[in-house]
């Protein structure tokens, strides 16, 4: 029997997949239980309009990622910091302080968990940082970590 699945289902298959299930197992299991619906032929129709759109998104998201690492990659990103002796800042300076630098200096708006810091930055200077854009898609920028007066 093939059925719809309304949830994902271990072992089974993710929402919105179309599966062939054997008839007592739809009867009896998954759609008692809201797991799935029989596939009819609109709602065949309904699975495939939704897959078509989603795959629009994803194309349009991978499109408008590719553009923001174009723009993203070399540049280079200002961050000021309190520092004693040597050079030594008091603290550190995190992923969501060169996401907030990036805002204010470049208008772009980025998630500080894809910022990529193997460590927190501790020293003034220049440092690569990488940021996750799109899964597959990374930019690499530097970030100068400047005294505070």
């Amino acid at each position: 029997m093939q059925v719809i699945l309304v949830q994902d289902v271990k072992n089974l298959g993710a929402s919105g997949d179309v599966v062939n299930v054997a008839d007592g197992y739809a009867r009896n299991y998954l759609i008692p239980r809201g797991l799935a619906v029989p596939a009819t032929e609109g709602g065949l129709r309904q699975v495939k309009t939704r897959q078509a759109a989603e795959k629009q998104r994803r194309e349009r998201e991978a499109e408008e990622a590719a553009k923001l690492v174009e723009v993203l990659n070399g540049e280079r990103v200002e961050v000021l910091a309190k520092c004693g002796e040597g050079g030594r800042l008091f603290g550190s300076v995190t992923s969501a302080d060169i996401a907030a630098a990036i805002k204010k200096q470049h208008g772009r708006e980025i998630d500080k968990r894809k910022v990529e810091l193997t460590e927190p930055i501790k020293e003034i200077g220049s440092h690569e940082v990488t940021i996750k854009v799109y899964p597959g898609m990374t930019a690499v920028i530097t970030v100068e970590v400047k005294e505070a007066k």
